[in-house]
């Protein structure tokens, strides 16, 4: 019969032959993490997706709270739920592509941040070209 690669010459030793213990069969079983505590599945991969689904989760809820409590202090709280719930799918979109940019490389965070400085500079002037205007003309006249 042919032999394999990795496939030993010699007879096996005792110690090659001997079952495995209890505690070697237990590690097998139920694989531990950091801090000795044991991982939901053997499986790795299996394990890596539970991490990230709950990691996902937990920023998700994280983000929704934060951006509500934001937002509050400028509008109310029906107003601040709106504006966090109420975003369409392109919005979603855009965001999940920044985000994605940004994270992905040094030039992508420069780039997103450079939009965003952008945007605030034009929000800040469309706000201070109505004040102007505002000034200008008198409350009583259109």
């Amino acid at each position: 019969m042919a032999r394999g690669k990795g496939a030993s010459r010699g007879k096996r030793g005792k110690a090659a032959a001997a079952p495995p213990t209890d505690a070697a069969a237990a590690n097998k079983t139920a694989p531990t993490g950091p801090g000795g505590l044991p991982l939901p599945s053997p499986v790795a991969a299996t394990n890596l997706v539970i991490a990230d689904i709950v990691l996902r989760a937990a920023g998700g809820l994280l983000r929704n709270r934060m951006e509500r409590g934001l937002l509050v202090k400028s509008y109310d709280k029906a107003k601040a739920d709106k504006l966090v719930d109420g975003r369409g799918l392109a919005t979603s979109v855009a965001l999940w592509g920044a985000s994605h940019l940004a994270r992905r490389s040094p030039i992508g965070l420069a780039v997103v941040a450079g939009g965003l400085a952008a945007k605030v500079f034009y929000d800040r002037g469309k706000r201070l070209e109505a004040k102007r205007k505002a000034r200008k003309t008198p409350t009583g006249e259109s």
